[in-house]
Parts: structure tokens; sequence; C-alpha cells
């Protein structure tokens, strides 16, 4: 009998899944660095070869393991906050997609917003990942403002979206180190944060420095 493995033949896109799954774990326990091919290949049970045949060089690798989860992460999002809602429930909605993401697939927020950030050229991958969701809080923000009447310059808005987006990527990584927390518990406290200020300012209140 032969000892070389055998692998069952999978369709490409079921096959290519399979490494991802594999990929977006040992990257997120190990970091893109520390992680080994044959260690990713496996963690899929299949030939270092076939994933260099499929998805490229250990980069390539990583890069196509944020492409997934970024857009995994946006879909969920979009498909929660739905334009015609009321501002405070389009943004509830999309904090809680969010957050659930975050609780349903932490390895993936490792790999999104842990490994890539401090690493070349991942990062530039990362921040234009987070320029996109700044885009949809900032539009978000707009158009509720737009509702009461109001205006705010843009780079006002810009300033705000990427306030709640610090501040929302904050609690996801609290939320990643604690498994026991409930993330729509977690997207409600953010909202308390989050909504209690973008009310005054849809009410125009703003704060000043006191005078010198």
């Amino acid at each position: 009998m032969s000892g070389t493995p055998t692998f069952k033949r999978l369709p490409r896109a079921v096959r290519e899944q399979q490494m991802l799954d594999a990929a977006v774990k040992v990257f997120s326990r190990r970091g893109f660095h520390a992680a080994s091919m044959d260690e990713i290949a496996d963690d899929a049970g299949i030939s270092k070869p076939m994933v260099y045949a499929y998805l490229g060089t250990k980069e390539e690798l990583f890069v196509a393991c944020l492409h997934r989860e970024g857009t995994r992460m946006m879909e969920a999002i979009a498909g929660a906050a739905a334009p015609d809602l009321p501002a405070d429930e389009r943004l509830w909605r999309g904090l809680r997609a969010f957050f659930g993401f975050v609780g349903a697939h932490r390895d993936g927020w490792a790999v999104l917003y842990r490994q890539a950030r401090g690493s070349q050229p991942f990062a530039a991958e990362l921040a234009t990942m987070r320029g996109r969701l700044v885009e949809v809080v900032a539009g978000m923000l707009d158009h509720a403002l737009r509702a009461e009447g109001r205006e705010v310059g843009a780079t006002d808005l810009e300033v705000v979206a990427y306030a709640l987006v610090g501040a929302t990527e904050s609690l996801a990584d609290w939320l990643a180190d604690h498994p026991e927390a409930d993330p729509e518990k977690t997207a409600t406290r953010m909202m308390n944060v989050a909504w209690v200020g973008a009310a005054q300012l849809l009410r125009g209140t703003v704060w000043h420095p006191p005078a010198p």
C-alpha cells in the first residue's frame, strides 16, 4: 500500500474555504510570521503544495484571509442596517451585527485587528477596510442629521465617525477576550455610549472650551 496521503476531491470553492478556515485559525493563534504553511495544510487536512497552488504564498494567503473576514464583517453590518430605518435603530442594528460577527468569528477578528495592525503591507489593507467602515458610519450620521433638518461639515462627520469606530473596535477587543460576554449586551452598552452623544449632536448641542 502506498504511504502517500490521498485527499477527497471537492469543488475548488469548497476547498479554498477549508484552507481559509484553517489559515484564519492558525494566523490568529500564531501571528503571520510564526505561522507555518505546514501547520495550515495539516489543519485543513490537505497537502502544502495544494495550499500554494490554490492561494499562493503565505503573504497572499494572509491577505485572502483579511479580505474574506473583512467582507463577512461589512456584509453583516450592511445587511442589518437598512437605510429606511430610523437613525437610532439603524445604528443599533449595525452595532448588533458587528458585535455578533466578533462573537461568532473571534479568530477572524484577531486576524483583522490584532495580527494585521502592526505589519506592512497588511496594515494598509486594514486601513482600507476601516476607511470603508468610517464611510458607512459617517453616512448614517449624515442621513440622521439631514432628517432633523441639520447639516454638518464633512470633516466633523468624519471625525465623529472615526471616534465611534475606534471606540467600537476597542470594545470588540474586550469582547474577543471575554467569551462569556453576550455580544448583544455589548452592543447595547456601546449604543448607550454612542447614541447619547449622537442624540445631542442631532439637537445641535456642542461643547466649547472655557474662555481663557
